[in-house]
């Protein structure tokens, strides 16, 4: 198949990469993508949809909790968000090889940005209730599931699969610097003005993203006239069924989507009930996870060779799991936080990783049906949502959360045979 990976000097390089030069040697300009401005502009959207998403999280989890009491209905806002994967996400990646992948992005937002200004509204009016609350993280979990499909591709498209790992650590440091800021953001919103200005701030950042969208200049060739999307989406899952690596790397993403994941609809229950923290200490803890995750992906961005790329991913995996239980069972703020700093960069590995695999293990022409695949193994994640929630309400959020990470690693540990050809 075309552009498969290929060994250079112990390393795994993607076919048709340039391997004149060593990594070490790389200029400075071409880690930080210079000159590429539709890069850039792509950058900018996700960074808004990623702070915006940190900012509802933490906002929603601390409303829904004090009007419900209920860690379930806290975990299935995040679980609603995640949802539209599991259920559309191979869709979507086939789909979104017979669109152009811009005129998608706009939409995408324009929905985001209506979704925000309408729950504002309610709110100001007096009305807003947690089911509104339910049906907008579904819709916004739909442009969320686009994400793959539609946005990375086009960011591994404009700078090209040699780039693609400092693309992706670029565009996860924008995801993680969104988690350090969302979530104080949120909390402190919250506290002060309500949760109808955090919708209000949702508003103007998804205006900014808007004006970042209408300014990519990139297009691509839309497949007119290709096979049906169920035959594509069939073609799709054949491939991931042949190649171990994409094997390993989706059983990963599953397993982290499942076990790791749902915990952080868990903070702001365990920051109020164990910890008892407020909106706004909430919110600061919540963002420690961000922070470790920052500084991860900015130490890959720089020192990340093609040989470690397996090692970052599933050692990754294990820190974050490993951490969350710490998490789960501190008696104080101050380990907490410590071990959500940890869990950021752990997931740091993960995340920028996740995307660069799979985008390097799939031929050219089938990259958004294989990413769409992705999708739908991280929408895996309402399962771990349910059973957390659930689980919470049982034997309380703490040792909920730590048994769910237990289970993680226990499973990661006996899936070795599929990962370890990674």
């Amino acid at each position: 198949m075309k552009n498969r990976l290929k060994v250079s000097a112990g390393a795994i390089v993607p076919a048709g990469a340039d391997t004149a030069s060593p990594a070490r040697e790389r200029p400075v300009q071409r880690l930080l993508l210079a000159g590429c401005a539709d890069f850039w502009r792509l950058w900018s959207v996700g960074l808004v949809v990623f702070t915006v998403r940190w900012v509802e999280t933490v906002a929603v989890g601390v409303f829904v909790y004090q009007h419900s009491r209920s860690a379930f209905l806290v975990a299935m806002m995040t679980m609603l968000r995640l949802l539209p994967m599991g259920l559309f996400g191979a869709f979507i990646g086939a789909w979104a090889e017979k669109v152009e992948r811009r005129v998608v992005l706009i939409v995408v937002v324009v929905l985001m940005l209506a979704t925000s200004a309408s729950l504002a509204l309610l709110d100001y009016s007096g009305h807003l209730a947690i089911w509104h609350l339910a049906a907008a993280s579904f819709l916004n979990g739909l442009g969320w599931a686009t994400d793959n499909p539609v946005r990375r591709v086009m960011i591994g498209e404009v700078v090209g699969g040699g780039q693609m790992s400092t693309a992706m650590s670029l565009d996860v440091g924008a995801n993680n610097a969104s988690r350090m800021v969302g979530p104080t953001v949120g909390g402190l919103l919250l506290a002060s003005v309500g949760i109808g200005g955090a919708f209000m701030l949702s508003v103007a950042l998804y205006s900014f993203a808007l004006y970042a969208a209408f300014r990519v200049r990139y297009r691509n060739t839309a497949l007119i006239g290709s096979a049906p999307v169920l035959a594509r989406i069939a073609e799709g899952l054949r491939l991931v069924r042949g190649e171990r690596r994409l094997i390993g790397t989706l059983a990963v993403t599953i397993i982290y989507n499942v076990f790791g994941w749902p915990f952080t609809s868990m903070v702001p229950v365990i920051g109020q009930s164990r910890l008892g923290l407020g909106a706004e200490g909430i919110g600061i803890l919540a963002s420690m996870d961000g922070v470790g995750a920052f500084f991860g992906a900015l130490l890959l961005t720089v020192l990340l060779r093609p040989a470690w790329y397996g090692r970052a991913y599933l050692g990754g995996v294990a820190i974050y799991l490993a951490m969350l239980i710490v998490f789960a069972l501190a008696p104080w703020a101050g380990i907490a936080g410590g071990a959500l700093l940890l869990t950021g960069f752990g997931g740091a590995g993960f995340s920028t990783m996740q995307a660069t695999l799979v985008y390097l293990a799939a031929p050219p022409e089938m990259r958004s049906r294989i990413l769409g695949v992705l999708s739908m193994c991280i929408g895996a994640g309402p399962i771990g949502f349910v059973a957390l929630g659930l689980l919470a309400d049982a034997i309380g959020a703490p040792w909920a959360t730590a048994l769910s990470g237990s289970a993680g690693l226990l499973c990661l540990a006996l899936t070795r045979p599929l990962w370890r050809h990674i």
